[in-house]
């Protein structure tokens, strides 16, 4: 079995602005910085844990590169404290939980199937595990009402997130092609 957390993998969270006054807004790039995966192959199991309250803005996103003069530290920590408060609500929901039901290989890509319960809501998600440099990657996007969240919105809609999130996990593909 391979355990895998914050300190070896990585969990971004890629949300995208739409509204009136998206052109004054930014896409943002956001690190899960509490989390743990387990996979044991042999088992055909992988399970994981992410803390609702870790999520940390990592950057602003322009043309799907990072653009780190965009937000200021005060930027950052308010819309922290505004995916807390008025999206994820870890105060109720303080985790988001994946468990496996099904692993297949195909080449060297795996399809990885099961249960991933979000704000207190569960539903079945598929995604493709694919090696990418040094790593294994996989990236699912989550329609955020589906889980029963509110995607952010401000200025009386003028300003909102888009209703679907890219959620993307990288672990080190050694541990799991040993």
């Amino acid at each position: 079995m391979a355990h895998f957390d914050q300190d070896d993998a990585e969990c971004l969270v890629f949300t995208y602005k739409e509204g009136l006054l998206s052109p004054i807004a930014h896409d943002l790039k956001i690190r899960v910085t509490r989390f743990g995966l387990d996979v044991d192959r042999d088992a055909g199991t992988v399970r994981g844990e992410l803390d609702m309250g870790s999520l940390r803005v990592v950057a602003a996103m322009k043309d799907g590169r990072e653009a780190p003069s965009a937000l200021s530290d005060r930027d950052k920590r308010e819309i922290e404290s505004n995916i807390r408060k008025s999206v994820l609500h870890p105060d109720r929901h303080p985790t988001a939980r994946f468990e496996a039901t099904r692993l297949e290989r195909t080449g060297e890509a795996w399809t990885v199937e099961g249960d991933l319960t979000l704000h207190g809501v569960t539903r079945r998600i598929s995604t493709r595990v694919r090696p990418e440099g040094d790593a294994l990657v996989a990236e699912v996007v989550l329609h955020q009402p589906d889980f029963g969240v509110k995607p952010y919105r401000a200025a009386l809609g003028t300003l909102k997130v888009q209703p679907d999130v890219r959620v993307r996990i990288s672990v080190p593909a050694a541990d799991l092609t040993r």
